[in-house]
């Protein structure tokens, strides 16, 4: 036992994921284990595997498998390709790397369009390989929409148009894990065949769910894949999806609790939702470029709504820095991954987070600067409280003039 004294109040769960859970998604989840091959589930599952294609922005299947979005990766490449099958994909941090080993690992063959973790998956790189590949040996494309290690996301629209520009057949993944539920997705608009996601970010749940959106291209290239699958199936778990039951086991409690946290963010409206992610990564960068510090996303065109990547100056160690805030402030930032390792610390700034929530991280960050001896200059949390009370007022303003 520590000697330490309790520390009073809440952690602060700033890492991007995974984040904090509302009161009304853990009271659902708090629930009496039921029968999975009872009515009462069947209900649940069928009202959940219905609502949840609102989220996704699509027509199209869903399917919810008890793992995490690792697994959602292996279920959409083993249900969609076949060994020795050309992948294109985009180092857009380390879930993209990753990726890229899963690919290795299961026989696939990944080119891997190389980069500095600067930037998201740029399109223009993606469309001048393409242009390349005049047999069309590249069976699908993968990239990850918001990489959580760099604090990138990528342009799925863009990429998506050069696609169809190039009348290139290769299937479209996205690796929506930190995205769904926190940036617009749109599945069907964006010709997405594959959107991988889990639970535990955006959809403001605990780990343990993972899913797969997938297109009727899709579908029809799960018919003639000639990887083995088991657990991964789509095929099982659509014929048993279509009475409201699974294969297996489902995690029955996570439903419930997914149940609650789409009508929390349908309540909200999404538009909304995907605002206020707009609205506090501003509110972070603005706070970050005050201290005098680098953000790792050089683009603003691929600046990341749900999290952010500080670089510290050369000298300085970031886990060193986030071992200060945690002891002093209880607060949880997350870490620099694979080659940013030790150099950046991540703000996350997605899930059920508000504005005063993220003034009381960056009042945290900008204290523990101080204590860790970290060259900048102060009044980085002003500037950011001074933005968000300037887009309160405009949202007053706009509520005011609207009724």
């Amino acid at each position: 036992m520590s000697n330490r004294p309790r520390s009073a109040g809440r952690q602060f769960l700033q890492i991007p994921g995974p984040t904090p859970i509302p009161d009304r998604v853990l009271r659902a989840i708090d629930m009496p284990i039921i029968d999975h091959r009872g009515p009462e589930f069947q209900r649940l599952a069928k009202r959940v595997l219905e609502k949840v294609k609102g989220i996704f922005k699509t027509q199209s299947k869903v399917i919810i498998f008890p793992a995490s979005g690792t697994g959602g990766w292996e279920a959409a490449l083993v249900n969609t390709l076949s060994p020795g099958d050309r992948v294109l994909m985009f180092e857009s941090g380390q879930f993209a790397a990753l990726w890229k080993a899963m690919a290795l690992r299961l026989g696939l063959k990944p080119e891997f369009i190389e980069s500095d973790w600067r930037i998201g998956a740029d399109p223009a790189q993606i469309e001048a390989r393409l242009k390349d590949d005049k047999n069309h040996e590249i069976k699908a494309v993968c990239v990850v929409h918001n990489e959580t290690a760099s604090g990138t996301t990528a342009p799925l629209g863009e990429i998506r148009k050069v696609l169809d520009k190039l009348k290139h057949p290769a299937l479209f993944f996205v690796d929506a894990v930190s995205s769904l539920g926190s940036i617009d997705v749109r599945q069907d608009e964006w010709g997405i065949d594959a959107v991988i996601a889990g639970s535990q970010k955006g959809l403001m749940l605990p780990p343990g769910l993972a899913f797969n959106g997938v297109s009727q291209k899709a579908l029809d290239a799960a018919k003639v894949s000639r990887f083995p699958k088991s657990y991964w199936a789509w095929d099982d778990m659509l014929a048993n999806n279509a009475n409201g039951f699974f294969p297996y086991t489902p995690a029955t409690n996570l439903l419930y609790g997914l149940d609650v946290a789409l009508d929390l963010l349908a309540e909200e409206g999404y538009d909304n939702v995907f605002e206020r992610h707009l609205r506090h990564a501003e509110a972070t960068r603005r706070a970050v470029n005050a201290w005098g510090l680098e953000v790792l996303c050089r683009d603003p065109k691929y600046y990341s709504p749900v999290v952010t990547s500080v670089l510290l100056p050369a000298g300085h160690d970031a886990d060193a820095f986030r071992a200060v805030v945690l002891e002093n402030f209880n607060m949880a930032l997350g870490a620099g991954l694979g080659k940013v390792a030790g150099k950046v610390f991540r703000i996350g700034h997605v899930g059920d987070t508000n504005d005063l929530t993220i003034v009381g991280a960056l009042g945290g960050v900008e204290m523990g600067l101080e204590l860790a001896g970290i060259p900048h200059r102060k009044g980085g949390a002003q500037v950011a409280m001074e933005y968000l009370a300037q887009q309160a007022k405009k949202s007053s303003q706009k509520l005011a003039a609207a009724e």
